[in-house]
């Protein structure tokens, strides 16, 4: 279901809980949100849906990939972003990484590890943010 956008920075910077497998109607309204949003959006976190979970959601490739309890395990190439967020007007700078390695459960809920680089790195950083109540 699309649910609404949260805008406020108060909510937007409180750490979220740890997902469970009962939050995979979390993760379908993400998806559906976020394809909702598609023009303006690549990526959305449960908190911007008015949920403190530690979901994240991002393109990757034509399709949205839903990642659970997202944690960044490895980093390289710093540099710095100006990124914009449908829960935030404008832009902002933030330190980023150009290749990161990520820990996540999947929509199957079975652990996974992979490599990302550049820009869906990037955003993967930022919805990560979010999730531990870092507001850019």
């Amino acid at each position: 279901m699309v649910k609404d956008i949260v805008r406020d920075p108060m909510f937007l910077g409180v750490k979220s809980e740890e997902a469970t497998q009962a939050d995979m109607q979390v993760a379908r309204d993400l998806v559906d949100t976020l394809m909702a949003h598609k023009d303006g959006c690549v990526g959305m976190a449960a908190n911007m849906i008015g949920v403190r979970k530690n979901v994240i959601v991002v393109f990757n490739g034509p399709m949205p990939m839903v990642m659970f309890n997202p944690v960044i395990t490895a980093k390289s190439g710093e540099y710095e972003a100006e990124e914009g967020c449908l829960s935030l007007n404008g832009t902002r700078m933030a330190k980023r990484y150009q290749k990161i390695r990520v820990k996540f459960r999947n929509f199957a809920w079975a652990e996974s590890e992979m490599e990302f680089e550049d820009f869906v790195a990037e955003v993967i950083q930022h919805e990560i943010d979010h999730c531990n109540g870092i507001v850019i």
